[in-house]
């Protein structure tokens, strides 16, 4: 239940009046105590117990925004010279991630609601442009890990830049920015991305991922933001072979994701392919669009900081998992079911998946690990499953409306069954993991600092929840 204290800041308007729009007018103080599923007494004032709906409409523009849509087109730009760790191993998540921690230390210095994740800077920050900083910092990190990609965020800077009045409120922002900036970088620097990795040995026993030089092994090995490591909630292994979960799951994927299918209808076939986008770009042009759902600077700081560390530590805890386990895909499972030693699974020799599968092991499922860890995420934030939101797809060229925080990642789950690349199991044990990713976030971080009675507590659900200090 959501601290009464918090509700009343986030009341915008009567209960009759429905929904709440997000944006604009948004409180000031809304998520003054809470951080995830951290809350801190003290922050706001009273309410009654019941939270309204929330509408996430990206109606709103600001620095944030702003950042996060050249932050993106950067990480997603093709370089022909990799110079830097980053441009060699490219990891999208972890890099802006990077980038949007560098905007929320800079702001919430300013600001003053909010505790910083790393950097408490030197530069005096009263009287700083909010605005010139988070560009500096934005513009610091960007710089600092793709030197080769200027193209893409140096006349964005220049022209954010020419639009704020010159001064000494500019001049503070940009130095507070800067320093910030460099210190998150260094924090950074040598993340783990660079690690030597040996020839890939595909499997050969039964249930063994078959691929060749599969992608992302460098993954597990990137320095989480919050976990303590990317094994910390880590699942269980997957079913046996031989077992009747693993018999229902195997010819579930066979008759709904196959090239041929008889029992998939057009609309699972839609949605399948909805979620077919490369992750680099569907990721960061509607994650985009969060940040789009209020014009408080510090607030939209908080929420894409917060997205995208937790969906950093989210994938890269997926694919330790992955490589820990390397279980074969239903592309292997279903041709070669005469090795499975489970009667109840009947092999097909020229069974196909109807979309092409992703070249790395199957369990547990990653676009489940991060829908998971977003439908989370945006229920403790917002202290309610009605949340609405919007995604959009350029495979489809659809927009799909979700209008409770657990919709994208039952959708999700559906999609990577109904398009043969996973099993439900697999599904299923991602979107915990992501859930757990999201509880895992109890933190003093990115926390309020005014009226703090105590230190955050974390909510229910989602196994243990340590604190990072």
């Amino acid at each position: 239940m959501i601290h009464p204290r918090l509700l009343r800041a986030l009341q915008l308007t009567p209960k009759n009046q429905g929904v709440r729009h997000v944006h604009a007018t948004y409180a000031h103080d809304a998520l003054c105590g809470i951080f995830l599923v951290s809350l801190i007494p003290g922050c706001g004032g009273g309410g009654d117990s019941t939270p309204h709906p929330v509408l996430l409409a990206p109606a709103s523009t600001n620095v944030v925004a702003y950042w996060t849509d050249v932050g993106a087109a950067t990480v997603n730009a093709t370089v022909a010279t990799a110079t830097t760790p980053e441009e060699r191993r490219p990891t999208f998540h972890a890099d802006l991630a990077t980038m949007h921690l560098a905007i929320y230390d800079a702001v919430s210095a300013i600001d003053g609601r909010y505790k910083p994740y790393l950097v408490t800077p030197v530069t005096v920050a009263a009287g700083a442009s909010t605005e010139a900083a988070a560009s500096a910092a934005a513009y610091s990190v960007l710089r600092a890990l793709f030197p080769n990609r200027g193209a893409h965020y140096q006349a964005a800077y220049d022209s954010y830049l020419a639009g704020i009045p010159a001064g000494d409120a500019k001049t503070r922002g940009l130095a507070l920015g800067a320093e910030v900036g460099a210190a998150i970088v260094a924090n950074r620097a040598n993340d783990g991305r660079a690690i030597v990795l040996q020839p890939y040995v595909p499997g050969t026993a039964p249930g063994k991922f078959r691929g060749m030089n599969p992608v992302s092994r460098f993954s597990p090995a990137i320095r989480p933001f919050i976990m303590t490591s990317a094994s910390q909630f880590r699942p269980g292994p997957p079913p046996a072979l031989d077992s009747a979960v693993y018999a229902a799951d195997f010819n579930e994927v066979k008759e709904l994701g196959g090239t041929v299918s008889t029992r998939r209808t057009a609309e699972q076939l839609d949605t399948a392919r909805f979620h077919t986008e490369m992750p680099p770009i569907f990721l960061t042009r509607n994650f985009g669009r969060f940040a789009r759902t209020t014009s408080d600077v510090a607030d939209a700081a908080r929420l894409m900081a917060a997205i995208y560390t937790g969906f950093a530590d989210a994938n890269n805890a997926c694919f330790e998992a992955k490589y820990f386990y390397e279980t074969w895909r239903p592309l292997s499972a279903i041709p070669l079911a005469d090795t499975d030693n489970n009667p109840a699974t009947v092999p097909d020799p020229g069974w196909t998946p109807v979309v092409p599968t992703p070249n790395h092991p199957e369990y547990p499922a990653a676009h489940s690990c991060t829908a998971g860890f977003l439908g989370e995420l945006l229920r403790i934030y917002y202290g309610t499953e009605n949340v609405t939101y919007t995604l959009n797809s350029n495979v489809t060229g659809t927009t799909r409306t979700y209008t409770n925080t657990g919709a994208f990642t039952e959708e999700c789950t559906a999609a990577r069954i109904h398009g043969g690349m996973h099993f439900r199991y697999s599904t299923a044990a991602g979107a915990e993991l992501g859930k757990q990713v999201a509880h895992g976030r109890c933190s003093a971080r990115l926390a309020c600092v005014k009226n703090s009675l105590a230190e955050p507590r974390c909510g229910a659900g989602g196994g243990a929840h340590p604190t990072f200090n």
